[in-house]
C-alpha cells in the first residue's frame, strides 16, 4: 500500500502486518526511560495508536480521542507510539491530562516502527496507523492511514478493540 506525507510518497521500512498474523515483539521506552515490550502487556487486548509526533494537531486529536475511549474499554491497554523523546511525551501528557493512554517512544532504535512496518525512511518518523492485538498476540485490526496527515478510522479501531479478546 502506498503512503504519502503531505502528498509526497514515502518509503516505509519493515513489513506491513496483516490481520491474523502474530504481532512481532518490539522494545520502546516509557516516559521514565524504562524499556517496554509488547510482551509486557500479554493477557490484555492492545490498541496501538501510532502517530508521527504528539505535538502536531492530528496526532494530538488522535491521542486525546483514544484517551477518552480507553476509559470505556475493558481489558484493553491503549498504547500511543511515536518517535518523540520520552521527556516530550511526559510533558505533553501532563499538560493535557492524559491518563488512560500509555505513551511510548520509538526514538532510540525504531524497533516498533520496523517491526510493524511504519517507520518512514525519509523522515525518521512513524506513519499514522492503528493496530489491535488480542490477548493471544494476534493482530485483529490493522490500519495504515494512506495520507499521514489525515485521521485514522477511530470507530473501526474502537469496535475492533471491543470485539477482540
Amino acid at each position: 500500500m502506498g503512503v504519502t506525507f503531505a502528498g509526497n510518497p514515502v518509503t516505509l521500512l519493515g513489513n506491513q502486518l496483516q490481520v491474523g498474523e502474530k504481532a512481532p515483539n518490539f522494545t520502546v521506552l516509557s516516559n521514565d526511560l524504562s524499556e517496554v515490550t509488547l510482551n509486557d502487556s500479554k493477557g490484555y487486548v492492545r490498541l496501538i495508536s501510532v502517530v508521527p509526533s504528539i505535538d502536531t494537531g492530528v496526532c494530538d486529536a488522535q491521542t486525546r480521542r483514544f484517551n477518552e475511549e480507553a476509559a470505556n474499554l475493558d481489558n484493553v491497554k491503549v498504547l500511543t507510539v511515536s518517535v518523540d523523546l520520552p521527556f516530550a511525551q511526559k510533558r505533553w501528557c501532563g499538560s493535557n491530562g492524559i491518563e488512560n493512554v500509555q505513551t511510548l517512544s520509538d526514538h532510540r532504535d525504531l524497533s516498533f516502527g520496523e517491526a510493524f512496518g511504519v517507520a518512514i525512511k525519509e523522515l525518521r518518523l512513524l506513519a499514522r496507523s492503528v493496530f489491535v492485538v488480542d490477548s493471544n498476540g494476534l493482530v485483529t485490526y490493522a490500519e495504515y492511514v494512506g495520507e499521514v496527515t489525515e485521521h485514522p478510522n477511530y470507530e473501526a479501531a474502537i469496535e475492533a478493540a471491543k470485539a477482540a479478546n
